[in-house]
C-alpha cells in the first residue's frame, strides 16, 4: 500500500507549478518594494562609485577586470561585468543597480522552488512526498525569498556576488536534477557545467558546489558515493574542472587585496574562534531575525573561554551532521549543506576586515528554511500549509520593515550603532556620510568615538585628520596622520594625506619632502605630481614646480588642475602662450570649473585677447554669479574694449556683493569719468580712498574729475598727494602743473 504522508495536499493540476511561481515573483515584489529607494551603501562605494572598470562594456577585458580596491568585485568578475552593464544603462542611478538584485533574487527563488519539487518528485522520494511535492516546495521557497536575514544580500548592490553565485549554485542542482529525467540528459548535464562555470567566476564559495552535487546525488539518487562516480564520473570531472578558472582568479587576487587569507595580523585559531559566534548568530537569526545589524565589526574572539558554550554548540551540530550522512541522509544533506557552503567564509582562513556577515547566509539558510517546512508539517497536520503561510507572510512583514533602515547612509549606520556601540566602523562609517552630508561638527564626535573604541584604527585616524582639516585644526590633523603612518607605514593614502595638512599648515618643506619620498614610492600617482608642484611653486621654485606638473601631465594628461597649474606657473616665468594651451585643454576638461575660466580669462587679458578673455570671464560669472572678483575681473576686460556700460554694470554688481571691494570702487569711478560722468565718478573715488589711503593713481584719478568739475583747489591737493606717495608719477606732476599754471 502507497504510503502517505500527513499533508492535505493541494489538487494536482498542470497550471499550479506555474501559478506558485507567480505568487513568489509577487511575494519578492512586495517583501522588497521599497529596494528601488535604497542609495549605495558600505562596499557599494568602492565596488562602483570610484570603480572605474565598470565605465565601459568594451573593450570587455577591461569590465571582467574588476581592480584590487573594487571590494565585493574583486576577483569576481562576472560580477563586474554586470556591475558594468548597470552602468551603461543608467550610469550612477542605484535603482537600476537595485532592479537587477531584486530579479536575481527572484530567479534565485524560483530556482529554489523548481529544485524541492523536483527532489521530491525522484523515485524513492515520489512515493513518500510526491503529493506534497508542490505545497512543500512552495513553502520552502516562499519563506526563503521573504526572509529578512537576506535583506543585506538584496538591497546592498555589491551583495550582488551572494545573489549570482546563489543563483548559479541552485541552478547547478536544478539541471543536474532534470538531467535524471530527460530524454536529452546531455543537454542538463551542459547546462549545470556552465553554471557552475559561471558561479566560479561569481564568488569563492562555488568551489563547494562540485562536491555538494556528488553528495546531492548520492543522497537522493545513486545511494553510495561509488554508485555516483561510477554513473557519472564524466559530469563530476566537468565540474570538477571548473576549479581551474577559480585557481586562476584566486592566484590573480591574491589575499582580495588584503582582507583575505593568511598573514593578515589574524590567526586561523582565533578566527576559527570567532567563526563559532557567527555560526552561532546565523543560526539564530535563520529562526528568530533579529536585531538584524549591516556590520558587526573586525573584532576577533581572543581565546576559548570567550565562545566555549557556542562552540560546544557547534561541534554538536557538526557531529549530528557527520552521523545523520549515514544514519538520516535526508537530514545529513542538509546539515552538510549548511556547513560546507559556509565553510569557505567560516573555517579557518581569516577574512580579516568582516569576520562576521549577514550576506554569507543567503544560501545556507536554504536547508533551514527546509527543516523549519518539514518540521511544520510534522506537527500541524492538515494546518500546516496556512501556518506556513502564516510564517513567510509575517517574515515578508518584517523584511518590508528592514528596508526601512535602508533608505539613507545614515538611517543604516544609526540603526547599527544602536545594535553594535561598540563596533569603530560603524561609527566612522556614520562620520563619513555626516561629512559628506557638510554636517562637520557631527561628524567629529563620531571619528572621536571611533578611535576610543580602537586606537590603531589606520584608516580612521587618517580619515578624522581630513575633518579636522576642514575644520581648520592641521596641527592635530598632522598629528593623527603622523600616528597613522606609523600604524600602516607603506599607505601612500595616508602619506598624501598627511603631505596636504603640512600644507595647509604652512610647512611647505616638510611638504616638498614628503611628496617627493611619495613620488619615489609611487611614480604613477598624478595627484601626489600635482601638490609637489603646488608645494614648490608656493616656494618661488617654479622652475621645479613645472617639472613636477609636467610629470603629472604625463601619468595622468586628462588631469584638469595640473593643466591648470602648469598654466599658472608658466606664466608666472613669462611664457604665456603656453600658459594658454594649458588653460585652454583645462577648460575643455572641466568647462565648469571657474577658477580654470577665471586663469584662462587672465592670462588672455594679459595676452591682449581682450575679447576671448571676456568670454571666460562671462563664463565664469555664469557658473557663480555670487563672486565679486569673477565680476571685477569681467568689468575691466569691458572697460580695456572700451564698452564703458558694460563695465560699469560689472563693477557695481561686483560692489553690491561687497561693497569694501577698493578697486572695484576705483575701477568704478575711472569708468564713469571715461563715460563722461565725473560727478558719479568722485563718489567712488573717494571711497576707494578711504578703503586706499596710499593709492597714487586714485588720489590722481579725483584730481583729474574734481578739475572737471571745477574744484580747482581740490584737485591740486589732490595731485600733491599723489605725488607724496609716488613722486615720480608723470601723469599727477603733468596735471599739477597744468592746473597752477591755470590758476
Amino acid at each position: 500500500m502507497k504510503a502517505r504522508t500527513n499533508l492535505s495536499p493541494l489538487p494536482s493540476r498542470p497550471w499550479l507549478p506555474a501559478a506558485a511561481a507567480g505568487v513568489l515573483v509577487l511575494a519578492a515584489l512586495a517583501a522588497y518594494a521599497h529596494s528601488l529607494t535604497v542609495p549605495f551603501l558600505f562596499d557599494d562605494a568602492p565596488a562602483i562609485e570610484r570603480n572605474l572598470s565598470i565605465r565601459h562594456l568594451w573593450p570587455l577585458g577591461d569590465a571582467l577586470s574588476p581592480p584590487q580596491s573594487a571590494a565585493g568585485a574583486t576577483g569576481r568578475p562576472l560580477v563586474n561585468l554586470t556591475l558594468a552593464v548597470n552602468y551603461a544603462l543608467g550610469g550612477l542611478d542605484p535603482r537600476g543597480y537595485h532592479l537587477i538584485n531584486l530579479v536575481l533574487h527572484a530567479l534565485a527563488g524560483l530556482t529554489l522552488f523548481g529544485l524541492v519539487r523536483r527532489t521530491l518528485l525522484l523515485p524513492g522520494q515520489r512515493e513518500i512526498h510526491g503529493e506534497a511535492a508542490l505545497p512543500f516546495a512552495f513553502g520552502v521557497a516562499g519563506l526563503w525569498i521573504v526572509h529578512p536575514l537576506l535583506t543585506e544580500s538584496v538591497l546592498c548592490v555589491v551583495q550582488r556576488n551572494e545573489l549570482l553565485v546563489g543563483l548559479f549554485y541552485l541552478l547547478t542542482l536544478y539541471c543536474f536534477v532534470r538531467s535524471m529525467a530527460s530524454p536529452r540528459p546531455r543537454r542538463w548535464k551542459l547546462l549545470a557545467f556552465a553554471a557552475c562555470l559561471l558561479g566560479m567566476a561569481s564568488k569563492e564559495v562555488m568551489a563547494t558546489a562540485p562536491l555538494v552535487v556528488l553528495l546531492y546525488d548520492r543522497t537522493f539518487m545513486a545511494g553510495t558515493f561509488r554508485e555516483a562516480w561510477r554513473r557519472r564520473r564524466g559530469f563530476y570531472l566537468a565540474l570538477a574542472s571548473t576549479w581551474l578558472l577559480l585557481a586562476v582568479l584566486v592566484a590573480q587576487h591574491h589575499q582580495r587585496a588584503g582582507i583575505a587569507g593568511f598573514g593578515l595580523g589574524v590567526s586561523p585559531w582565533q578566527y576559527l574562534l570567532t567563526q563559532c559566534r557567527a555560526l552561532t548568530i546565523y543560526l539564530k537569526l535563520s529562526l528568530w531575525p533579529h536585531p538584524l545589524v549591516l556590520d558587526y565589526g573586525v573584532d576577533m574572539a581572543k581565546g576559548p573561554g570567550e565562545v566555549w558554550p557556542q562552540g560546544l554548540l557547534v561541534l554538536a551540530l557538526l557531529a549530528a551532521t557527520v552521523a545523520a550522512l549515514w544514519r538520516r541522509p535526508v537530514l545529513g544533506f542538509l546539515g552538510a549543506w549548511f556547513f560546507v557552503i559556509l565553510a569557505p567564509s567560516s573555517s579557518v582562513v581569516p577574512l580579516t576586515t568582516q569576520p562576521i556577515a549577514e550576506h554569507r547566509m543567503y544560501l545556507p539558510l536554504v536547508a533551514i528554511m527546509v527543516l523549519v517546512v518539514a518540521g511544520v508539517w510534522k506537527l500541524a497536520g492538515r494546518w500546516s500549509a496556512p501556518l506556513v503561510v502564516g510564517l513567510a507572510l509575517g517574515a515578508g512583514w518584517l523584511t518590508l520593515n528592514r528596508t526601512a533602515d535602508y533608505q539613507s547612509e545614515a538611517a543604516i549606520w544609526t540603526d547599527t550603532i544602536a545594535k553594535q556601540p561598540a563596533n569603530a566602523r560603524a561609527h566612522a562609517s556614520l562620520a563619513h556620510v555626516l561629512i559628506r552630508q557638510e554636517r562637520l561638527t557631527e561628524a567629529l564626535p563620531r571619528y572621536e568615538e571611533a578611535l576610543r573604541l580602537r586606537p590603531d584604527y589606520a584608516d580612521v585616524q587618517s580619515d578624522y585628520a581630513l575633518a579636522l582639516l576642514q575644520a581648520g585644526r592641521a596641527g592635530e590633523a598632522i598629528g593623527h596622520l603622523e600616528l597613522a603612518r606609523n600604524l600602516k607605514p607603506g599607505d601612500h593614502d595616508i602619506q598624501f594625506n598627511l603631505a596636504v595638512a603640512l600644507a595647509q599648515a604652512g610647512r611647505l618643506p616638510e611638504t616638498r619632502s614628503t611628496l617627493e619620498e611619495l613620488v619615489r614610492q609611487d611614480p604613477l600617482r598624478a595627484e601626489a605630481w600635482n601638490n609637489l608642484g603646488d608645494a614648490r611653486m608656493k616656494s618661488g621654485l617654479q622652475a621645479e614646480a613645472l617639472l613636477a606638473f609636467e610629470q603629472a601631465l604625463r601619468v595622468s594628461p586628462g588631469f584638469a588642475a595640473a593643466h591648470n597649474n602648469a598654466g599658472l606657473v608658466l606664466a608666472a616665468l613669462g611664457r604665456g602662450p603656453e600658459a594658454i594651451g594649458h588653460y585652454a585643454t583645462a577648460v575643455r576638461l572641466e568647462p565648469g570649473n571657474l577658477e580654470i575660466r577665471n586663469n584662462y580669462g587672465t592670462a588672455l587679458l594679459q595676452a591682449g585677447r581682450l575679447q576671448d578673455a571676456a568670454v571666460q570671464y562671462q563664463a565664469a560669472v555664469s557658473l557663480n554669479p555670487r563672486l565679486p572678483g569673477l565680476h571685477y575681473n569681467l568689468g575691466n576686460t569691458w572697460l580695456a574694449l572700451d564698452r564703458l556700460q558694460e563695465a560699469i554694470n560689472e563693477y557695481e554688481a561686483a560692489l553690491r556683493l561687497q561693497v569694501d571691494f577698493a578697486e572695484a570702487q576705483h575701477n568704478l569711478g575711472l569708468a564713469f569719468m571715461r563715460s563722461g560722468r565725473p560727478a558719479d565718478a568722485v563718489p567712488h573715488y573717494r571711497v576707494a580712498l578711504r578703503l586706499l589711503p596710499g593709492s597714487a593713481e586714485a588720489h590722481h584719478n579725483l584730481a583729474v574729475v574734481l578739475a572737471q568739475l571745477g574744484q580747482v583747489d581740490e584737485a591740486i591737493e589732490q595731485d600733491k598727494t599723489a605725488l607724496r606717495y609716488q613722486p615720480g608719477l608723470a601723469s599727477a606732476r603733468a596735471h599739477l602743473r597744468e592746473l597752477q599754471s591755470g590758476k
